[in-house]
């Protein structure tokens, strides 16, 4: 039995290739990696990631500012954007039928050093009253509620690196469910804003150390891989009922018509190194779009490039595809914006279903040869698809993967 697919009628993007929807598209078809040197993470053992040019925070979201952290400011900047793009406008809608759904991956703690510090030094009094509303992650959702009056259902997911992939899975549910008309879901992170999160994914060796040449670190599926690059961004998207669709003559971009979740129930940071949990997703999320494994034109791959990701993927993939379409992975250009990157791959998703285009994997000169898979690399593809396949994978061995189709 199939779930109803949902209108997808807006897009919002903010991401290390640009700001804006059209900015990220032409960055992503480019190939070329946005990795440089972070002056933030200067000293570190490892000192680049992927950072969004030119966002003037105040510019986007304003006075908020000054009380709120920067995925908070990217995740309600990217809900503008999406709503703009979905001809919607904030005081015509029923609010009580509008829910906020977005993934972040851990609590955001760029101040929390600072604050630290006063405690260590015996002055509590002195540590401030908005560490704790600034930084929890249920504020990217609570201040997008906020800025735009939507007073339905507000939540934040976090499944880790799966948390934006799992929102959007989520806000279908709740949209089939008849809970919503309307719902604003993605994800958003910087988890380079914090040394100390940045410190302690160089401690587990699952970052690139390739400190002379960041640009070319981030190599999903390329033999030479050694660890991602973090990044940070923003995806909103805005996903309507068909029915409430259709009676405000909306243009939809494309149709969610898929969501698959599982557990690895395997180990608290590697994956199950044949894919199982992941092979559990991916049919699921085929099974709740109606589809077969040849309906599947393309697939916007997690593709990490961790060693062990990046080959379990693989294997995933061979066996729920007798054939693998062609796949692509963002993270290569965009690096990984951990809770947000998810929602960043299915807005990119539903943009290669517009263009009929697939972008290249940046840094990808040498496919590992454990790995039987068409990977896009060099330069974008022209390719005729229906439907996307759209994954994503976390530590605790939690799994979210989505079938978008073509509106």
């Amino acid at each position: 039995m199939t779930s109803q697919e949902v209108a997808v009628t807006g897009l919002g993007l903010i991401t290390p290739a640009g700001v804006g929807r059209e900015a990220t598209w032409r960055g992503l078809c480019r190939g070329i990696s946005t990795a440089r040197t972070d002056p933030a993470l200067q000293g570190l053992p490892v000192d680049f990631s992927c950072r969004v040019p030119d966002f003037d925070a105040e510019a986007h979201v304003g006075r908020i500012t000054w009380r709120t952290n920067r995925f908070t400011h990217l995740a309600v900047a990217a809900a503008r954007m999406a709503v703009e793009d979905a001809g919607l406008e904030p005081g015509t809608w029923d609010n009580s039928r509008v829910g906020v759904i977005i993934g972040v991956g851990s609590a955001s703690m760029e101040h929390w050093l600072r604050e630290y510090a006063k405690l260590a030094a015996g002055r509590p009094r002195a540590v401030s009253p908005l560490i704790l509303p600034r930084s929890i992650p249920n504020m990217a959702a609570g201040e997008i509620a906020m800025d735009l009056g939507a007073m339905g259902p507000n939540l934040v997911v976090s499944t880790a690196c799966a948390s934006g992939t799992t929102a959007l899975g989520v806000a279908k549910d709740l949209l089939n469910a008849g809970r919503c008309d309307i719902i604003l879901a993605g994800g958003s992170e910087c988890p380079q804003a914090s040394t100390m999160t940045a410190v302690c994914f160089s401690q587990m060796s699952t970052l690139s150390r390739r400190r002379d040449d960041p640009a070319r670190a981030s190599r999903p599926f390329d033999a030479d891989r050694d660890g991602f690059v973090l990044g940070e961004g923003a995806a909103v998207l805005v996903l309507e009922s068909p029915r409430h669709a259709r009676a405000r003559r909306a243009r939809c971009r494309a149709m969610l018509a898929g969501f698959g979740a599982s557990a690895d129930a395997h180990h608290p940071t590697s994956p199950d190194p044949d894919g199982a949990g992941a092979v559990v997703a991916m049919r699921a999320a085929l099974s709740d779009a109606g589809l077969g494994e040849g309906d599947i034109g393309h697939v916007n791959a997690h593709g990490s490039s961790t060693q062990s990701n990046d080959l379990a993927e693989a294997r995933a993939l061979r066996r729920v595809f007798h054939d693998p379409p062609p796949v692509t992975a963002n993270k290569g250009t965009l690096g990984h914006a951990i809770g947000g990157a998810g929602a960043i791959e299915a807005a990119c998703a539903v943009l290669s279903l517009e263009e009929q285009l697939i972008p290249p994997t940046a840094n990808l000169d040498r496919l590992d040869p454990r790995i039987d898979l068409d990977v896009v690399a060099t330069a974008p593809r022209k390719h005729r698809m229906d439907a996307v396949l759209s994954t994503s994978f976390g530590f605790g061995g939690q799994n979210a993967c989505l079938v978008l189709t073509k509106a």
